[in-house]
This record gives C-alpha cells, sequence and structure tokens, in this order.
C-alpha cells in the first residue's frame, strides 16, 4: 500500500514538474525565435543550432537541478540578478535580429545563436533555472530530482520538434510575411527582454532599499 501511495505521489509531481517546466520554458517563443534568426541557413545549420541548443540547454538545466542551490549560496548569486542578466542578453539579440539583412553565418555565428539566446535566456532563462531549482528540493526526495529530469527531457523535446518543423510551418505564410515575422519577432523579444528586466528590478527592490542609507532623510 505505501508502495503504491508512493508511486502515485511521484506520478503526480511528475505531472507538475513536466507542466511547470514546459510552461515557464515556453517552446513557443524559442521556435519563434529560432525560425527568425535561423532564415537563410541550410539545413545542415539548423540542424547544428538546435542540437547544440539543447544539449547546452539541458547540460545547464541538469547542473542546476543537481547543484542550483549550492551554486547560489556559494556565490551570493539571486534570482532577479539571473533575470536582468537574461533581459541584457535578450536585448542584444533583438537588436541584432531588427538589422539583420540575412547575411551569411560563420561556424562563430552558428554557435553564438545557439548558445544565446536560444539555450540561454530562451531555453534554460532565469524562470527555468529557478523553476528547476525549486522542484528538485521539493518533498519527495530523490524521486523529486527525478520527475524534474522527466520534465527537462519533456520540454526540451518540444522545443527540438518545433524547431525542427517550425521553418516548413512558418514557410506557409510566403516571402512577403518571412521579411516581416523577423521583425515582429524582434520586438517580442525586446518586449521579453524588458519584461525580465522589470521583474528582475522589482524583485531586488527590497534589498537595494534595504542596503540604502536613508537616515538623512529624517
Amino acid at each position: 500500500m505505501d508502495l503504491v501511495t508512493e508511486l502515485i505521489g511521484f506520478l503526480g509531481f511528475s505531472l507538475i514538474a513536466v507542466a511547470s517546466i514546459i510552461a515557464v520554458m515556453n517552446p513557443a517563443s524559442t521556435i519563434a525565435v529560432y525560425t527568425a534568426l535561423t532564415e537563410g541557413m541550410s539545413g545542415s545549420e539548423r540542424k547544428k543550432v538546435i542540437y547544440t541548443s539543447m544539449k547546452i540547454a539541458f547540460i545547464v538545466l541538469a547542473f542546476f537541478a543537481l547543484t542550483g542551490q549550492l551554486i547560489f549560496s556559494i556565490f551570493n548569486i539571486t534570482v532577479p540578478a539571473f533575470q536582468i542578466a537574461g533581459g541584457i542578453l535578450l536585448i542584444s539579440v533583438a537588436t541584432g535580429m531588427l538589422s539583420t539583412r540575412g547575411e551569411a553565418y560563420s561556424t562563430a555565428d552558428l554557435e553564438n545563436i545557439a548558445v544565446v539566446p536560444l539555450a540561454f535566456p530562451l531555453s534554460c532563462g532565469p524562470g527555468t533555472i529557478t523553476t528547476v531549482i525549486l522542484l528538485a528540493s521539493g518533498p519527495e526526495g530523490i524521486w523529486s530530482v527525478v520527475a524534474v529530469f522527466l520534465g527537462i527531457i519533456v520540454a526540451l523535446a518540444v522545443s527540438y520538434v518545433g524547431m525542427l518543423y517550425g521553418p516548413r510551418i512558418f514557410s506557409l505564410i510566403g516571402e512577403g510575411g518571412l521579411r516581416v515575422v523577423p521583425k515582429l519577432m524582434a520586438i517580442i523579444v525586446l518586449a521579453i527582454a524588458i519584461q525580465f528586466i522589470i521583474n528582475g528590478t522589482a524583485a531586488a527592490m527590497p534589498q537595494l532599499l534595504a542596503n540604502l542609507d536613508l537616515t538623512w532623510l529624517v
């Protein structure tokens, strides 16, 4: 009976972990940005970007699932700091998307796109890392970590399949649409970046105000 109860508890927690990680990771935004950034690339180049970004995202999320709380404590890193850093990275990506004119990509460019923004901060951004850390420290013990790994794998699989077939879907829009979509995606990415910074700043305000010396106002 205890085994059945534990199994039911694990399955329930696994569903929560999978749903939470997918919701926070938001593979749809990753797919849209990937499609916009890889316009004009060959099929092999696109597959290389997908594979690299997913590999990096899995390694980062797995690492934080196992050691996240320890790393945050050692380096005294806060979640708001991650949010602000991710927002700044996305701003640079958005401005690049607005100015790009479909030029050829070098090997270094492909690696850069795979790392920023596809791996970080989209696939394994501050929100996803925080979610993974919190879930991994859940009440199920070692099974919490197993459930988190299951959620990571499922979420990245959704992103992988979406990126693999995303360009085909976007090709239905037509040539004129393809000129517009990257610019629209750039605006969306820029908005996401600003929201990251706003959220991080708002969360950090109590700490910032606590460190300010306001006695001179009295």
